[in-house]
């Protein structure tokens, strides 16, 4: 059995103090459950992976599953979910790869890798509900137990004093107001175009729904870790993420759930149907009401969930696919959201990287029929997604997963700055209420962004 060590404390220290410590390590990453719900429970943090699996126009799920392979784990009792593993994402235009139909047209845009994974030994694990702290280190790559021993021992002594040295931060006191000048691949009446457009195409019998973003380009000289730190205080989220992969950096404050797996089986969490919230209370439980009560954002989520059931139905037992949760209310900083929630358990012979071929990307970012829907969004996107829609998350050693949607996500490029905002167009969508409504959803990172 592969070797490890991990050990609880009681957390004495934020998150972000601890992620503040560690934030200029090579290839950091922050899982990072800001929301401290029991939805997202823990929160992770490492750096300096071991080795690092990156694609361009090729799966990476063979190369990711010979590496996991190799090291695996299995975790005491009581162990955090995330026992070291990889840590990245899978970008948009990954699908593409993954369906022989589908055929990609030249776009103008950054250059980045499909997928980024870093394979990391060392974890910080924190549990936000019982309030406390892991290390956990793994003794990968090393094969003989001896040699194993001695790096989990290593790694877990600069743990130890990493954590010993972190002094509280004083709260940053940024001060928002001055917007930064927005470039955005769509004009207003550009995006009501195409959402007409769109409107035409499930007249005609194409697809049902079709989830269609603008895309937005500003330059910036704040750092990754300041525009985090303001994103996850206006936008706390049970799946917020920070990944710097060198020569760019993911800055996440999603609300969705991709996919998760553990021993107890799979599931997903689309998310169809948004809101404004407003300071004024009447508005706010106004709008909250006008969510619940909307037969198109009720049937945009049945829509969903019907293509989610299918997706999993391609690597789970069919008879235990299940609806937990039809429709959900939730409520976050800037919007309300409806969700639900999918389960199932995995056929023999299937694991974590089969689901994630199976489902990705997720469909409440495409729209139904998915195939026919992300040729609609080829068409009609002049931009490419790159990690926009993708997922970020975590493939254990353990054999336990868990991915978000990357949605509300900066892409930090140097001094550039890049994120979108979209929504699920369907029959009866008003357009110009669609193209308020990609305001809405970018109104977080907007702020976040300013001086």
């Amino acid at each position: 059995m592969a070797y490890y060590i991990w050990k609880s404390y009681k957390l004495k220290l934020k998150p972000l103090d601890i992620f503040s410590a560690v934030s200029e390590k090579k290839n950091c990453f922050f899982l990072d459950s800001s929301l401290n719900s029991q939805l997202g429970r823990y929160s992770f943090l490492g750096f300096s992976p071991v080795t690092i699996l990156k694609t361009k126009h090729e799966e990476p799920f063979e190369g990711l599953r010979k590496i996991l392979s190799d090291y695996n784990v299995k975790a005491a009792a009581g162990a955090p979910p995330f026992f070291c593993g990889a840590v990245g994402y899978f970008g948009y235009d990954l699908g593409f790869l993954l369906e022989k139909k589908l055929s990609m047209r030249p776009k103008d845009k950054e250059e980045i890798p499909d997928s980024w994974f870093g394979f990391y030994n060392a974890v910080i694990g924190i549990d936000n509900l019982k309030k406390e702290i892991f290390l956990i280190c793994a003794g990968f790559p090393e094969k003989k137990s001896s040699l194993a021993r001695a790096l989990c021992q290593d790694n877990f002594k600069k743990l130890e004093n990493i954590l010993s040295e972190i002094k509280p931060q004083l709260e940053e006191k940024a001060v928002f107001g001055i917007k930064p000048v927005l470039r955005a691949n769509f004009t207003r009446e550009s995006y009501i175009a195409a959402v007409k457009k769109a409107k035409k195409y499930i007249s005609r019998g194409d697809v049902y729904q079709v989830n269609l973003s603008q895309h937005f380009q500003a330059k910036s000289d704040l750092s990754a870790k300041q525009i985090y730190y303001r994103l996850r205080k206006l936008s706390p989220s049970g799946f917020s993420g920070y990944l710097d992969a060198g020569r760019f950096q993911i800055l996440s404050s999603s609300p969705e759930r991709f996919l998760q797996a553990c021993s107890s089986g799979v599931s997903t969490r689309p998310m169809k149907g948004t809101r404004p919230r407003s300071n004024n209370e009447k508005k706010d439980i106004f709008y909250k009401r006008q969510l619940l009560n909307s037969a198109k954002d009720k049937a945009e989520l049945t829509m969903i969930v019907d293509l989610e059931r299918n997706d999993l139905g391609k690597v789970c037992s069919y008879d235990s696919i299940k609806v937990n949760r039809l429709r959900s209310l939730e409520k976050y900083s800037t919007v309300y959201q409806t969700t639900a929630q999918i389960s199932g358990k995995l056929h023999r012979g299937k694991d974590n990287l089969d689901l994630l071929r199976a489902c990705f990307p997720g469909g409440s970012v495409t729209g139904c029929p998915k195939i026919r829907a992300m040729e609609i969004i080829e068409e009609l996107e002049p931009t490419r997604r790159a990690v926009y829609t993708g997922s970020l998350g975590y493939l254990s050693f353990s054999g336990n997963m868990d991915f978000n949607i990357l949605i509300r996500t900066i892409l930090k490029k140097r001094n550039q700055l890049y994120f979108s905002a979209g929504g699920g167009i369907v029959a009866d969508s008003v357009p110009e209420h669609e193209y308020k409504e990609t305001l809405v959803k970018a109104r977080a990172m907007i702020e976040a962004i300013s001086r």
